[in-house]
């Protein structure tokens, strides 16, 4: 599976203003960035990000994926920090 089908997906799926993702093969991570994850418990967030991803899971083209769930202000911080 390509990494750009997973950030297609996420970004059709859901409004997301930002989507990274790298990996290969079946092992990706994603850096999703959205105002919906406001006021989102982790456990939420990542329930969020997995449920359009389902039927990839289920027929085993994605076989794990490290997901990093940002609110914009969220991510605005974590540049700063590291000096981007």
């Amino acid at each position: 599976m390509d990494p750009n089908e997973i950030k297609d997906l996420l970004l059709k799926k859901l409004a997301l203003q930002e989507v990274h993702v790298t990996g290969d093969g079946s092992h990706f991570q994603v850096t999703v960035v959205g105002d919906l994850f406001s006021g989102m418990s982790r456990v939420k967030r990542q329930q969020t990000v997995y449920a359009p991803l389902m039927d990839y899971f289920s027929d085993n083209r994605i076989h794990a994926l490290s997901i990093n769930t940002l609110t914009p202000q969220e991510w605005q911080r974590q540049r700063t920090l590291n000096g981007f």
